[in-house]
């Protein structure tokens, strides 16, 4: 039974905002909203009163203005007379297509080499060593323009594609690899395509589905299920089954020279490639030690337990110490994929015309909007940075250890 002296018995006063520790620390959170919203608050009213001052107002109707240029790289359809508003499209699919590539990369190399760095092998953990220090130490920004440079000065042009080689300087003739881009073959999609992507992608979940259930075998029962051979048949039998029964609807579009450049396939200009490579093996470099120092945190009588079970080396890697790793491991990798992300605003500097290059450079230069169009910038990037931080949390959830 309650006193009068017990503090849950007490009757809420004022006082207790500060005195009382259940409250104080929700009190001094509510103070600093209401500094913070205040301030905002008086640097909009700043702002609106010194526009008004100079006869400027704040308005996002040049958005629906022709843009008047060109976009080299394009996923949706644009011309110079569509609106600002398409263009700053185009630059976000730009910036979402190259931080996407990127990560993805990135997280194969990164990986591959944090667990190369731990070899018993000391020339390949000298060399990964050698990797990491080179290209975590020079700015990414370089790194682009010399690969960049690389591709024009190394890679052929169009026009030395002619003669009698001309095919022979093509890759199994779909691949083309010029100092303008890249080439490759251009799927053409006809009547029952969406049936077999579909078969394809029930297989993917399929082979998700089984990993996991050989996952659950192994550890709840001890039974070791074969995966790769079981993986590669769902993931090629359904959907070349599903192919052919639907007469063979997906078809290819090969690149052919035709006047002094390659028609047909797929595009990819050397800025885009430039910028994806330089940004993921730069940004490898960083997840690599994550990887590593994710590896070191798990206790070797892991590795050694395992060992005694009779798992072979690159079971323990894959079964015992990965998991445990990537508790370590995801928080640090979401920031390098932030990083990677806003890293690609240097693609201005081998053309590519990503967010920052459209709306953030020749939209801002032609309206005179720069208020409006770095606040659009700056909101972009915000929403595509929240946005893999909650993917990215989503899964460091579903792979954290949970304690008994």
């Amino acid at each position: 039974m309650s006193t009068l002296s017990d503090p849950q018995s007490r009757s809420f006063t004022l006082s207790m905002l500060i005195n009382d520790k259940r409250y104080r620390s929700y009190t001094f959170q509510f103070v600093a909203l209401v500094l913070l919203i205040l301030a905002m608050a008086y640097l909009g009213s700043n702002l609106v009163e010194n526009l008004r001052t100079a006869g400027l107002n704040i308005s996002y109707e040049f958005l629906g203005e022709p843009a008047g240029y060109d976009i080299n790289q394009t996923l949706i359809s644009y011309t110079s007379q569509s609106s600002h508003w398409r263009a700053s499209m185009v630059g976000v699919l730009n910036t979402l297509l190259v931080a996407f590539l990127g990560c993805i990369m990135a997280t194969i190399i990164g990986v591959a080499v944090g667990v190369l760095r731990l070899s018993n092998n000391w020339l390949v953990r000298q060399l990964m060593s050698v990797y990491v220090e080179i290209f975590r130490n020079v700015p990414v920004l370089i790194w682009i323009l010399i690969i960049m440079a690389i591709f024009v000065a190394v890679l052929p042009q169009p026009r030395d594609f002619r003669g009698d080689d001309a095919d022979a300087s093509m890759v199994w003739d779909m691949f083309a690899f010029t100092g303008r881009g890249f080439y490759s073959p251009k799927p053409i999609f006809g009547a029952g395509s969406s049936v077999v992507i579909a078969v394809f992608v029930a297989s993917l979940i399929g082979i998700f589905a089984y990993r996991r259930y050989t996952t659950k075998m192994l550890y709840e029962q001890g039974k070791l299920l074969p995966v790769l051979w079981p993986s590669l048949a769902l993931f090629f039998v359904p959907v070349t089954i599903a192919f052919f029964i639907m007469g063979q609807p997906i078809a290819l579009e090969y690149p052919a020279l035709r006047g002094f450049n390659f028609q047909g396939g797929i595009f990819m200009r050397n800025s885009l490639i430039s910028l994806w490579f330089a940004l993921s093996i730069y940004t490898a470099a960083f997840i690599a030690e994550n990887v590593r120092a994710g590896i070191l945190a798990v206790s070797k009588g892991q590795t050694e337990a395992a060992a005694s079970l009779g798992l072979r080396p690159r079971r323990i890697m894959n079964l015992v110490v990965l998991p445990q790793a990537l508790r370590v491991i995801i928080p640090p990798l979401i920031s390098q994929y932030l990083n990677l992300t806003k890293n690609s605003s240097l693609a201005i500097a081998v053309g590519y015309m990503d967010l920052t290059g459209t709306l953030g450079g020749i939209t801002l230069n032609q309206t005179g909007r720069a208020i409006e169009s770095v606040l659009l910038l700056m909101l972009f990037y915000l929403l595509i940075s929240l946005g893999i931080s909650a993917i990215m949390n989503v899964y460091n959830n579903a792979v954290k250890l949970r304690e008994r």
